[in-house]
């Protein structure tokens, strides 16, 4: 019987193996395994060395990775997931700066982190300054001292314990010298799944990002003003970001890194990355991403990478079209075409359509952000869930692969924030299929302005008996 008290039809569920099964799967998505450190040091090396396979893009010069990127690892059984950063300029303008915003946002989004030091080079300021970040964090780091090729260099990697975060792993990323005994360490203080932030006793937490002069700072000044301003600032560290309290409608929002999404780095190339760094640590921190949109002006493909990374991070979404003094009935009958065709991906998500200047419909924004939280924190019970997916399947089955009709055996939802659904499968579901579970899981239990996504494993077939 199932936890709604429903019978499973066990000709289909083969209830002790698939049970046993069910238990062995994790409660929620991998742990998170942040890499980082200045350019240049063998990020994107050690990535690949941990991965065992050619993913991340490696190049002899500075400042190749700019952005997060994730890669699925496994080691001795474990899953995770490893993220490449991007590293920090030593002699860009705001260093400490740059150094706190790369450390917080994995400090925010990772499990653990890996620190990545030159141990030819030496400590740097910049791994002092990302060091005492790293070392407040709460967080498992594991200094990674690389570049150590032989046993004659170990005495460079021993040098590093002025940095104060234990002891050094020498390794060589290039050939794979000491790897093993750092990732041995590293799993062993991994969690099961990775920590979901909690919402105990404390205000939901909202990031405004969007491209620059969408007017991000005049909605918050908007909604803070409305509201008799801020509530108080609540700062971290001198090089840590500010978020902002703001009371709306009788209820305190926490807007997490929006005080520091309007500050800038002097060089260009400096700029764009630092926003790049900003607006990841915005949504990674938050709960619920409000995406601002210049309504007037045609969709471009910045707000398209924003709105991609809010998916990939699987936050709640609302999409706020901001500047709607100046939309004439010209430009909403082409903003509407280019709805159609450019946010296809994001139907899902509730529009509100604003005026930062002048206070229009401002106002909306609240019930659009606790209804998408709402459907975030949403959980279907199994019993639920498993008669749902038998009328869905019976009205329309899975498309035959092979010869083989797959059949969908059991489904449970892991983890909400986002809802997660992994579905014991005969055999592969083709992505089409997947997407047409995903609209009628929509049509039925709502999930308006949450991601949802759905995981297939597919049973291994038994052997005979002889």
């Amino acid at each position: 019987m199932t936890d709604d008290g429903t019978w499973a039809d066990e000709s289909d569920w083969e209830s002790v193996e698939f049970t046993a099964h069910l238990e062995d799967e994790p409660a929620g998505p991998p742990p998170v395994v942040a890499v980082v450190g200045r350019p240049n040091v063998g990020k994107s090396t050690l990535v690949n060395r941990i991965l065992g396979r050619r993913e991340a893009v490696v190049q002899d010069v500075p400042g190749v990775t700019r952005d997060r990127v994730s890669y699925d690892a496994l080691w001795t059984g474990r899953r995770f997931t490893v993220q490449d950063t991007g590293g920090w300029e030593p002699d860009a303008k705001g260093l400490q700066q740059l150094v706190a915003e790369q450390a917080a946002v994995a400090m925010r989004t990772a499990d653990a982190v890996i620190l990545v030091v030159d141990a030819v080079v030496g400590a740097t300021a910049g791994d002092e300054a990302a060091a005492r970040i790293l070392r407040r964090s709460g967080k498992p780091v594991f200094l990674a001292a690389n570049k150590v090729d032989s046993e004659k260099n170990e005495s460079d990697a021993a040098a590093l314990w002025s940095l104060g975060l234990g002891e050094p792993y020498a390794v060589s990323a290039m050939h794979g010298r000491g790897v093993a005994d750092l990732l041995d360490a590293l799993v062993g203080a991994l969690p099961e799944v990775a920590e979901a932030p909690s919402t105990e006793g404390g205000p939901r937490r909202v990031a405004l990002v969007g491209k620059p002069n969408v007017g991000k700072s005049s909605l918050l000044n908007r909604l803070a003003g409305d509201q008799r301003s801020v509530v108080h600032e609540v700062a971290g560290t001198t090089v840590d970001p500010v978020d902002s309290l703001i009371e709306m409608d009788g209820k305190v929002w926490r807007f997490v890194d929006t005080a520091g999404l309007r500050r800038k780095v002097g060089q260009a190339s400096g700029h764009e990355y630092y926003a790049s760094v900003r607006t990841h640590g915005a949504i990674d921190a938050a709960e619920v991403v409000v995406v601002l949109i210049d309504g007037s002006v045609p969709l471009t493909e910045q707000d398209l990478r924003v709105l991609s990374m809010v998916i990939e991070a699987g936050r709640a979404l609302v999409l706020a079209f901001n500047k709607w003094d100046l939309v004439d009935e010209d430009r909403r009958y082409q903003l509407d075409n280019e709805i159609d065709r450019q946010l296809v991906q994001v139907r899902w998500a509730q529009r509100v359509n604003i005026s930062a200047k002048t206070g229009r419909a401002v106002q909306k924004l609240v019930p659009a952000l606790e209804s998408a939280l709402e459907s975030w924190d949403t959980r279907i019970g199994t019993g639920r869930l498993n008669n749902w997916i038998k009328e869905v399947v019976a009205a329309t089955p899975p498309p035959v692969r092979g010869g083989k009709q797959p059949r969908i055996l059991f489904a449970t939802q892991a983890t909400a924030r986002p809802p997660t659904f992994v579905l014991f499968t005969s055999g592969f579901l083709e992505a089409g299929y997947r997407r047409y579970l995903e609209r009628r899981l929509r049509e039925t239990f709502g999930f308006e302005g949450s991601p949802i996504r759905i995981n297939v494993r597919v049973r291994e077939k038994r052997k005979a008996k002889r």
